[in-house]
C-alpha cells in the first residue's frame, strides 16, 4: 500500500493547487458507518478469497448530487449511471498516476487483453471479466453496482497475500432527488492468518484522500451536466 503514499502525493499536487483546495474540493465525499452485516462480507468473493476469516480495512464513501446536475442520458436507462461513475474512476484524473505505474510495470504482450488506454477505460461497459491494467476485475454487475477484485494481478486466480474488493456504486433516488454515489472499500490479506488489519492509520488515512479522489474526478467530469 506504499504506493497510495506516492500516488496521492504526486496526485495531490498535480490535480489540486494546495491541500486546502483538495479538502474544499471533496468537502461532500464523507464516509458513512459501514458494519458487520454489510452485503460485502457475505459476498462469495470475500468467503472465498479471505478463508481465513482474516481483519479487513474497510470504508464507505458516499456523495450525493441533485438530479437536476446529472448529464441526463444517464438516467435514461438503468445501469448507465454506474457504468459511467465506473468509467470515470479507471479513466479519469485521479487514476493517471497509478495508470501510468500499472503500465510501466506491467503492460505488454501477457496483458494485451486489458485495459489501459484512456479512451478504453472511459468507454467500457464494465462487464463481468473485464481486466483493468492488470491489478483489477470486475467479478460483479448489477445496475447499481460494479464490484472489482483488486490487491494484485488477475492473473493469480488464487487466494493471494494482498487482496481486496471494491464496490462502485450509483443508484437514483428520485424521491430525494438525488444520485447517490458510493465507493466501499474491502482489502484484508487472504493468505495465512493475520493479526491484525492490512493498513495502519497513516495509510488508512491516505487511502481515504484517494477514495475521496476518485469519487470527486469520477462524479464531476464523467457523470454531471
Amino acid at each position: 500500500m506504499g504506493l497510495i503514499s506516492r500516488i496521492f502525493k504526486v496526485t495531490a499536487a498535480g490535480t489540486v493547487a494546495s491541500v486546502g483546495v483538495f479538502f474544499g474540493a471533496t468537502r461532500n465525499d464523507v464516509f458513512e458507518p459501514m458494519d458487520a452485516n454489510d452485503p460485502i462480507f457475505s459476498s462469495p468473493f470475500f468467503r472465498k478469497f479471505n478463508p481465513e476469516s482474516n481483519p479487513t480495512l474497510h470504508d464507505l464513501c458516499v456523495r450525493r448530487v441533485p438530479l437536476d446536475k446529472i448529464n441526463p442520458s444517464l438516467l435514461e436507462k438503468k445501469g448507465k449511471l454506474v457504468e459511467a461513475f465506473c468509467a470515470g474512476i479507471w479513466g479519469g484524473m485521479g487514476y493517471i498516476p497509478q495508470r501510468a505505474y500499472f503500465a510501466n510495470k506491467y503492460q505488454g504482450p501477457e496483458t494485451a487483453s486489458h485495459l489501459w488506454e484512456r479512451k478504453d477505460l472511459l468507454s467500457s461497459s464494465y462487464e463481468v471479466g473485464t481486466l483493468i491494467t492488470d491489478h483489477f476485475e470486475v467479478v460483479e454487475k448489477t445496475d447499481e453496482k460494479i464490484v472489482v477484485r483488486c490487491g494484485a494481478s488477475p492473473r493469480v486466480r488464487d487466494v493471494r497475500p494482498s487482496d481486496g474488493l471494491f464496490e462502485i456504486g450509483a443508484v437514483v433516488k428520485p424521491e430525494q432527488g438525488v444520485a447517490e454515489f458510493t465507493l466501499k472499500s474491502c482489502f484484508y490479506q487472504g493468505l495465512g492468518k493475520a493479526e491484525g488489519a492490512p493498513m495502519g492509520p497513516v495509510m488508512e488515512w491516505l487511502h481515504r484522500q484517494y477514495t475521496k479522489l476518485w469519487m470527486e474526478t469520477a462524479i464531476l467530469k464523467n457523470c454531471t451536466r
